[in-house]
């Protein structure tokens, strides 16, 4: 018995008439001979007939990908923006912030929206109506694999005889209706949900907190990295001096709509009141600067078509007070026709209904502070 490079290898009775046929038969590394037939199995990927195990869903994911123009990112909106508001130790939310509810519901409408589920219904009627107020349709109902996300989708779906609007949606699924009919389209739990999800993610981790009368569960942060890197893109975004989108402000190369994603990030968690803490590293003129810029990519895509805004549409108590302290700059448009170009890059076509959707969705929580 001879070896070879740790591998052994058996004589036979016939080994003198395998050596003198060396054109036809060859040993391989295995032990293995090959009579120069080469016999193909399928479904496997060696010679020997060893099958690969695959799960199906895999391919499923491939062709959502493919669909939805890219690959789809770690992190919801809503679970970034929830992210930005708990606090990394303590692991909850102000218990004074009363506007990032009606945010998160936005969200997963902005969501839904970009994976391809729900648009605006295609009518022509529909612009002699805000943009708020146009219908929502499911163009396709297929589970995302992400509870919130299906279970709002579901709701759509069994509602498509009797549509509501952009802003009846957002309403509904935040409780904010004095119709008792209608009270069951209340998504209960949004944020306690979002964080176990971030949970099993691993990007927070699980603890018990006494206050005083009550225990209660709390979420602190466990990968700083990954809040990091939300908090550095939205910094990025808000305090870009020039018209070109800068690559730290988006997410990762091949992500499905990073530039429209990275601007509903910084929009909604405006509206949600918790752009303060992704902000909070910077000088107050610094700081005043982003909130400016902030307000002008919301007035700017907070229409439709995108950049059809002459900067007048955003009403929020922040714009109102740096108006009275005259800080205020002017010209701040041209610096917002970068990310107008890459988005439309993004769309399917001028006449995008989906982005039309997150349009509807941008202006209705541009009015959050008057709503609320």
């Amino acid at each position: 018995m001879s070896s070879a490079a740790g591998l052994s290898r058996r004589r036979v009775a016939n080994a003198s008439a395998s050596l003198d046929d060396t054109s036809t038969s060859t040993w391989h590394a295995n032990g293995s001979a090959s009579t120069g037939q080469i016999t193909s199995h399928a479904g496997s990927a060696f010679e020997g007939g060893n099958k690969i195990a695959f799960d199906p869903r895999d391919l499923d994911q491939d062709q959502e990908d493919s669909r939805a123009g890219g690959r789809l990112p770690r992190l919801t909106i809503m679970e970034e923006v929830l992210l930005l508001g708990i606090k990394d130790k303590h692991g909850y939310l102000s218990f004074w912030n009363d506007s990032i509810s009606y945010a998160l519901r936005g969200c997963i409408l902005i969501e839904l929206a970009l994976r391809r589920r729900i648009a605006l219904v295609k009518d022509i009627s529909r612009r002699r109506y805000p943009i708020g107020d146009r219908l929502v349709e499911v163009i396709d109902d297929k589970q995302t694999g992400e509870t919130i996300l299906d279970e709002a989708l579901k709701m759509m779906k069994a509602q498509e005889t009797d549509r509501f609007t952009v802003s009846g949606w957002i309403d509904l699924l935040s409780g904010e209706t004095w119709n008792v009919m209608k009270i069951g389209y209340q998504l209960k739990q949004v944020r306690e949900r979002l964080a176990k999800g971030l949970v099993d993610k691993g990007v927070l981790r699980t603890e018990k907190r006494n206050f005083l009368l009550f225990d209660m569960a709390t979420h602190p942060v466990a990968d700083i990295r990954t809040k990091d890197t939300i908090i550095t893109r939205a910094v990025s975004l808000l305090t870009a001096n020039t018209s070109t989108v800068p690559p730290s402000a988006l997410d990762k190369e091949g992500t499905q709509c990073r530039v429209t994603r990275a601007i509903c990030l910084v929009c909604a968690a405006y509206a949600a009141s918790v752009l303060d803490n992704a902000l909070g590293r910077l000088t107050y003129e610094d700081r005043e600067a982003a909130f400016q810029r902030c307000d002008e990519i919301l007035a700017e895509f907070a229409c439709w078509p995108f950049g059809s805004n002459s900067g007048q549409g955003t009403s929020s108590r922040r714009r109102e007070v740096r108006i009275g302290m005259g800080s205020m700059a002017s010209g701040g448009r041209e610096s917002i026709l970068g990310l107008l170009q890459e988005v439309k890059r993004e769309m399917n076509g001028e006449e995008d209904p989906g982005f039309e959707l997150v349009a509807g969705v941008l202006e209705v929580l541009s009015k959050l502070d008057s709503l609320l």
